[in-house]
């Protein structure tokens, strides 16, 4: 009896931007749909209704999904292997989809579908001149050619009557064909550009679910980015790496940027509601960076919203993809805290399942680190201090010393970012040691400063024995590093003689003896600090795909500065990338959120600069708001006006919602406010292990929204002296170079929670509004205690789903 081939469906993303707006009853049906499509394409009851040829390998059908009227278009390019590129429900299903242009991109290679008749709609045809009828180029020839309306009156005829009005000048008017189409823009698609006149009518046809290499580049021009400029930050990203042939369907279909997933099980599992998109699809540059094979370590950075830990983790998928069969677990993910690396493995879980997570480690670098040492034999961890304790140890060690020019936290970062990070064991290794950014500090301050430094151990070794995260961090590393090197010369030993098995020597010095890991993959990579990097360096031997890691240096809210190359960590040149499209935070959000650190230098994790250059959002939404409040009090009620009345007048549920303070004491005191009449608004603060699930509005400090992201967005508290706090300018004459990094890192922090909204960002601030803010904040902000009173204005929030 002959075995019934099983079919195979790919999804594309356009495909996809259908089905997930579709109704449940739909998504089900689709689902069905392609299950029996794969069990049997001969099936009669699917009812394939071959449409038309496309090229000499491409097929295009018509499929009736449900008995009904919901209807799908699929691409054959093979035998057994569809593509599905469109759903339509409704009495005309069948017509629309008939309609569809589809065709192959030449920049990206992929297989993109084009509804002209939902887009013409929404554009109104320019009116023809009078006196003669002009072809489309004549038509943009001479739009190309008229002033800006802006620029040009209307005169008035000689009677009083109104003369004739300005030809609107369409918005991409300058724009060459060729050029669009070397940009990306799909070609069926010109026509209706050239009509388009005003931003409402892009915003239109923009909503009409156009391929996202088209969508980007429009966007792009549209924000004013020179065609150059589109070209080095857009269109190089979806570049299909090959020569394409335009009739090749089914090297367009196979192509990543033509499917959500190769996988059948993920193509069902999308059909519904739980499953998330970014386990689907990923951005062509997002797909290289995960599966391409560099020589060794790779770097990749980008702004908020970029998809950064996206790229991790499908990247840990790859990674393990390729290992040999095995039990053991030789790639690690890591992270710089606890709950970022839960959400990590609870990511990875979904994205790969647990045959994934077994071959993984998943674990913050301090807890790695503590791991390490307690295991490492002779080694007494003694009880770890919060940063809180270890700032009053600092105080107790100057109180006995007498000694008042150096405050805790000058003390507490030379410590960690000039002694251990720099393995300073001895003084004379200290007064040698290079302090990049931390101004200048003679060799008598050095020798004093070493003094503290030894009453500070003295004091933790006790009794009783205490320790801090950072020394656990540098223990650790010594110990890896005695590890890596003992591991290299057992390796030289047995090199030496002929590769023979040295049994005696390997069991007296531990056959263990071998490096942990074969791949490491960090996600937040700029807020590790030099002594993590060392114990990772020593973790895994340096080779092909040794250490992948991603981070963004604009969102550095520790004040760790390493240059990777000096630690053994290359990834300068092709080994560095940057990601530029944010997919959470809307553009009036990030322009915004720019400009707060818009300025600054900042580096790249490798002594070279990092800029935000090419950063850019598809999403549109509403402008941030501001208020300014005369008081503290004040400001808190307004903030709990407003987050009640965006739950009773719009539905966001609370555990949307979040806000940022600038401290702890903020923390208990808004969450008070908010909790009593005439709010009674649930709140909760966010704890080190991140947000729980209840629907509780989130409070917490900046430094607490790192890696998480809310519906709507809070920023109180955004007052001069409290962002940036008050106490840095005690350094900004006496300490230059410290206080344009304490500066430096507010900066980020508010960048930080501001990057974290994905529809609305709301600012308040009491007094005198913070350095950061955009000059005309002040100047548009409205008074916030007009929003207490029965009459006041409304707060100008929109309904956002």
């Amino acid at each position: 009896m002959s075995q019934t081939v099983r079919t195979q469906v790919a999804v594309t993303p356009q495909a996809n931007e259908d089905i997930r707006r579709l109704d449940a009853g739909t998504k089900k049906a689709v689902g069905d749909f392609v299950r029996r499509l794969r069990a049997d394409r001969s099936n009669r009851a699917l009812r394939l209704h071959r449409l038309r040829d496309a090229g000499d390998n491409g097929r295009l059908y018509l499929a009736t999904l449900d008995g009904g009227t919901r209807t799908g278009l699929l691409l054959e390019t093979e035998e057994n292997r569809f593509s599905l590129l469109a759903v339509r429900i409704g009495p005309t299903a069948r017509d629309e989809l008939t309609r569809l242009t589809v065709e192959i991109n030449t920049v990206s290679g992929g297989v993109e579908v084009v509804d002209q008749s939902e887009v013409s709609a929404n554009v109104v045809a320019m009116p023809a001149r009078p006196g003669a009828a002009r072809g489309a180029a004549e038509e943009v020839a001479a739009a190309e050619a008229a002033p800006r309306p802006a620029a040009r009156a209307t005169p008035e005829a000689p009677d009083g009557q109104a003369g004739p009005s300005a030809l609107p000048v369409p918005l991409f008017a300058r724009f060459e064909d060729e050029e669009l189409i070397r940009l990306g823009i799909v070609a069926s698609l010109l026509p209706v550009l050239r009509r388009i006149t005003d931003s409402g009518q892009l915003e239109a046809v923009l909503g009409h679910n156009l391929p996202g290499l088209t969508r980007d580049v429009l966007l792009a021009l549209h924000d004013g980015m020179e065609p150059d400029d589109v070209r080095r930050h857009v269109t190089s990203q979806w570049q299909a790496g090959e020569e394409v042939d335009p009739q090749d369907w089914a090297r367009a279909a196979r192509r990543p940027v033509s499917q959500v997933s190769t996988e059948d099980a993920a193509v069902l599992e999308a059909l519904g509601d739980s499953f998330d998109a970014w386990r689907l699809f990923l951005h062509p540059e997002q797909q290289r960076l995960a599966t391409t094979s560099f020589k060794g370590s790779a770097k990749v950075t980008g702004g908020p919203g970029t998809g950064k830990t996206v790229v991790a983790l499908h990247r840990v998928r790859h990674l393990v993809a390729r290992l040999p069969p095995g039990q053991n677990r030789p790639v690690l993910l890591t992270t710089y805290n606890t709950n970022l690396a839960a959400d990590l493995k609870q990511r990875l879980r979904q994205l790969g399942g647990e045959e994934v997570l077994r071959r993984v480690d998943v674990a913050s670098v301090d807890q790695l680190a503590r791991e390490v040492v307690e295991q490492h034999p002779g080694s007494v961890l003694g009880v770890p201090m919060s940063d809180e304790e270890a700032m009053r140890l600092w105080h107790t060690v100057c109180a006995e010393a007498g000694v008042y020019e150096y405050d805790a936290d000058f003390l507490d970062a030379e410590f960690k970012h000039v002694i251990l990070a720099q393995g300073c064991g001895t003084a004379r290794m200290y007064l040698r040691a290079e302090r990049r950014g931390r101004g200048v500090l003679q060799r008598a301050d050095r020798s004093r400063v070493w003094e503290l430094v030894e009453a500070y151990r003295a004091l933790l070794a006790g009794p009783p024995r205490r320790t801090t995260y950072a020394l656990i961090a540098d223990e650790a590393a010594r110990i890896e590093e005695r590890r890596m090197a003992r591991a290299a010369e057992q390796a030289r030993y047995k090199e030496e003689r002929g590769g023979l098995d040295l049994i005696h020597r390997e069991a007296g010095s531990g056959m263990w003896l071998k490096p942990r890991y074969r791949h490491i993959v960090v996600d937040e990579a700029q807020d590790l600090s030099a002594s993590h990097w060392r114990m990772l360096r020593a973790m895994v031997a340096p080779g092909p795909d040794d250490i992948f890691l991603v981070g963004d240096a604009h969102q550095r809210i520790y004040s760790h500065q390493v240059v990777l190359g000096r630690l053994g960590i290359h990834t300068r040149g092709r080994a560095s990338r940057r990601l530029t499209l944010n997919y959470r935070t809307t553009r009036e959000i990030l322009g915004s959120a720019q400009g707060l650190v818009r300025g600054e230098s900042f580096d790249d994790l490798d002594d070279q600069p990092d800029t935000l250059e090419g950063y850019r959002s598809v999403l549109t939404g509403l402008a941030p708001q501001y208020w300014r409040a005369p008081d503290w009090e004040t400001e808190m009620r307004v903030v709990a006006t407003l987050i009640k009345e965006r739950h009773e007048r719009y539905g966001t549920p609370y555990a949307a919602m979040a806000v940022s303070v600038p401290d702890k004491a903020a923390v208990t005191q808004l969450a008070y406010t908010l909790a009593c009449e005439p709010f009674r608004v649930p709140a909760a603060e966010i704890g080190r292990e991140g947000p729980h699930d209840t629907d509780t509005v989130r409070i917490g400090t900046m430094h607490r929204f790192k890696g998480l992201e809310f519906q709507r967005v809070f920023l109180a508290g955004v007052s001069e002296g409290l962002i940036p706090r008050q106490r840095i300018e005690a350094f900004r004459l006496s300490q230059p170079a410290r206080y344009r990094q304490e500066e430096q890192r507010a900066r980020s922090l508010l960048f930080v929670a501001a990057t974290r909204a994905r529809d609305e960002l709301v600012v308040t601030w009491h007094g005198r509004a913070s350095r950061f803010l955009p000059e005309y904040a002040d100047r548009d902000a409205g008074p916030a205690a007009s929003l207490l009173t029965g009459d006041g204005p409304p707060s100008g929030s929109a309904s956002v789903a």
